[in-house]
């Protein structure tokens, strides 16, 4: 079955082409960077004039670049939400109005769904139940799926989401945008012990996550260290890469020890490491420690060991940022029974997974 999925849910125009949910013919993103990277943040309105503009040539290139034409799909998978709504419906009007031309079936996704979908194209061999740690610019929540296309929250952020403060502390000291990746690339050069952030613990128990408190412990590590915000041109300060570090190793310890947390509570035979924050090397680093260590060590408890210790799995970097080839794979085992819904499909911005 090969399916055209299509992404607009923020600051990424995408399409892609992908065969029976694993092999990925294309994928073809335009990214927006550049047009938010003045204002440190993406700005709704000029996302969605920039998804106007490209969203005809990304499509047209993902066919191009795969060798396909229009009639050889099976069926359109489009983003529904959650998202900018203007974004949304940039991507859902265009794959609506395909659909209709084409007379092919056309399903919705879920933009979560999506991230989950994007560790089974390159890893067929992922077994039920899992644990999905979805974490992005946007969004921060533990997902459990007992089989396939069934989900649980087990928890999500009560504030800001881990992808945004990494962004948030990153524009206030003249890092730049995104702040990300700019943070796990300086924090590497830092000492993550020089600055003391506590680990946040939500008063009812649950496995909820917390990181504006983050934002704010920077601050007055910020105004009591007298650091100065970075000027373009010149060396980062070694306070500012010691801070970076100390933030970033905190914002790491949380999303770890939830994990964990959820791990120990809902026994997942695979753990997905999901979403842009995926692609943070300390992250996955942590990760693996974490969790592939104690696989390997509980191999030698015997067969009689319960439960079997999960197996953590992550995309490659280009399919852990917003991409359409998550959306295609999680829409194709829906166009494989029949789904189709009809072409008044809305887009929602704050679309739940579960």
């Amino acid at each position: 079955m090969l399916v055209l999925g299509i992404e607009s849910s923020c600051d990424e125009t995408a399409a892609a082409l992908v065969q029976d949910g694993h092999c990925v013919l294309s994928n073809v993103v335009a990214s927006q960077v550049k047009t938010h990277r003045s204002f440190g943040g993406v700005v709704p309105e000029l996302a969605s004039r920039e998804h106007l503009k490209n969203i005809g040539y990304v499509v047209e290139r993902a066919f191009r670049d795969a060798g396909r034409t229009y009639r050889d799909i099976d069926g359109i998978a489009v983003t529904q939400g959650p998202g900018l709504i203007g974004s949304l419906l940039v991507g859902l009007s265009f794959a609506k109005a395909m659909a209709f031309a084409l007379g092919k079936p056309l399903v919705p996704v879920n933009h979560l769904e999506g991230h989950i979908f994007s560790a089974f194209i390159e890893h067929a061999e992922i077994r039920h139940p899992l644990l999905a740690l979805v974490v992005s610019g946007g969004h921060t929540s533990l997902v459990f799926s007992p089989e396939p296309e069934k989900y649980e929250r087990v928890s999500r952020t009560r504030d800001d989401a881990a992808g945004e403060a990494l962004d948030k502390l990153s524009k206030y000291l003249g890092l730049g945008y995104p702040g990300g990746p700019v943070i796990d690339r300086l924090a590497r050069k830092g000492h993550s012990s020089r600055f003391a952030f506590s680990i946040p613990k939500i008063s009812d128990g649950s496995l909820d996550f917390s990181f504006s408190g983050f934002k704010t412990a920077a601050l007055r590590h910020i105004e009591q260290s007298g650091i100065r915000p970075h000027i373009k041109g010149r060396r980062v300060s070694q306070a500012i890469l010691d801070l970076v570090a100390s933030y970033q190793k905190a914002i790491v310890d949380t999303l770890l020890r939830q994990t964990r947390r959820a791990v120990e509570q809902y026994r997942p035979a695979s753990i997905l490491l999901v979403g842009g924050v995926a692609c943070n090397s300390l992250l996955r680093k942590s990760f693996r420690g974490a969790f592939e260590d104690s696989a390997g060590a509980g191999s030698e408890r015997g067969a009689s060991a319960r439960p079997p210790f999960p197996r953590v799995y992550y995309p490659s970097p280009a399919l852990t940022t917003d991409n359409a080839a998550m959306i295609a794979a999680a829409g194709t085992p829906k166009l494989r029974v029949g789904r189709s819904l009809e072409l008044d499909l809305n887009a929602f911005a704050d679309l739940r997974l579960c």
